[in-house]
């Protein structure tokens, strides 16, 4: 990787194979090997590689209208907002289109900014983004104490325990940040009741509910939005990763009062909402919807779930469709990483005993297959030597 450590900066380090091409739930490196990628650029392929609706939509729109500002508008975005709209089966909601996560964060930061108020309460180690007022959101040190001061008021409780977010919420909270589960994380289920209780003190104090969807949204956990198991309806969702199906594109969703906070130049965004990306967006929900992709999510959930509890040296399998979290027994999941690419698997390790998996979603059965098959043998290899 001579060539990338010459000409690129050192934010990333430096990476171990230089992927060429791919084709559904595989990628193909420089030197011809195949990989199974269940990690999907981190939850964003959510229809895999190459799939012809993107291809047919994204070419079509860029031989036909290719980037137009935010001064005018295009069928695209408002067919795009519309369905999000919908989605969260609430009309009052309206759309703010970005490039990505962060920037989705940023939008909600700067709306609560509007309520009058400036105190924010967000959780330990969530992740909301690496940008200066998404990473004040972030709760974890490692990646915010290089870059302090950090926006002011922002105060971080535990993920999961009520009675610290109920001590923390208060009149002069302007909003709460919190992900349904945590994905950067280790992939954390929080306990049942938990979304319920921070949606009952939010109302109480007149604070905002934001609902960081960028990881669970768009199918990822069987659900539009990843919060609906909660049966709790939040004033501001951000989204992004798999919106675009590959395609940079975020938005900020804000429903009820809070969707009336901005006011025209308060928030802008030259790419958000394109016609490429959005174009790309479209194609991917109606894949989702035509191919009955949620149903086909908790069908393979199901089966990683029950195969996964049962290898040797996982000791937890946790998460919601197809972003799942295996805690090992060992804090080996860095060499396991390694040893999965070796024999032709793309994982991800958040921590040194953590695995996130977060495949296409619709990945063949017969790949979860294989995924268990050289997931189970990788672990094997790296644990007794």
């Amino acid at each position: 990787m001579k060539r990338w450590i010459n000409s690129l900066q050192d934010n990333y380090g430096t990476p171990s194979i230089e992927l060429v091409s791919g084709k559904g739930s595989y990628v193909k490196d420089a030197q011809g090997k195949l990989y199974l990628d269940f990690l999907a650029g981190i939850a964003t392929n959510v229809l895999g590689h190459g799939h012809p609706a993107i291809v047919k939509a994204v070419t079509k729109q860029v031989s036909t209208l290719g980037h137009v500002s935010n001064f005018y508008a295009h069928p695209n975005v408002l067919q795009l907002a519309e369905k999000l709209q919908k989605f969260t089966g609430d009309k009052s909601a309206r759309v703010f289109f970005c490039n990505s996560g962060a920037e989705a964060n940023e939008a909600a930061l700067k709306l609560s900014r509007r309520t009058g108020r400036t105190s924010v309460v967000a959780t330990k180690e969530s992740f909301h983004g690496r940008t200066m007022g998404a990473l004040s959101l972030t709760g974890q040190p490692s990646k915010r104490n290089p870059f302090k001061p950090l926006l002011r008021g922002i105060s971080h409780v535990t993920f999961g325990d009520s009675r610290a977010m109920k001590r923390k919420i208060n009149k002069r909270t302007a909003m709460v940040i919190v992900e349904p589960i945590m994905g950067e994380a280790g992939v954390i289920v929080p306990p049942a009741n938990y979304l319920q209780d921070v949606r009952r003190y939010c109302d109480e104090n007149g604070a905002l509910l934001v609902f960081d969807c960028v990881q669970t949204g768009m199918g990822r956990t069987g659900d539009w939005f990843g919060y609906e198991y909660s049966g709790v309806k939040p004033d501001v969702i951000t989204l992004a990763k798999g919106l675009g199906g590959g395609l940079p594109l975020g938005a900020m969703i804000a429903l009820g009062p809070a969707s009336h906070l901005f006011k025209a130049g308060d928030h802008g965004s030259t790419f958000g909402g394109n016609p490429i990306a959005t174009a790309a967006a479209l194609a991917v929900i109606s894949a989702i919807e035509k191919e009955k992709i949620l149903i086909h999510v908790n069908e393979v959930s199901s089966y990683l779930f029950a195969e996964l509890a049962l290898v040797p040296g996982v000791t937890e399998v946790r998460g919601a469709g197809l972003l799942i979290g295996l805690t090992l027994d060992q804090g080996c999941a860095k060499e396991l990483v390694k040893k999965s690419q070796e024999l032709g698997l793309l994982i991800n390790a958040p921590s040194e005993s953590i695995i996130r998996i977060a495949p296409a979603l619709n990945i063949s059965l017969r790949d979860a297959k294989k995924f268990v098959t050289i997931f189970t043998a990788a672990l094997a290899q790296v644990r007794h030597g």
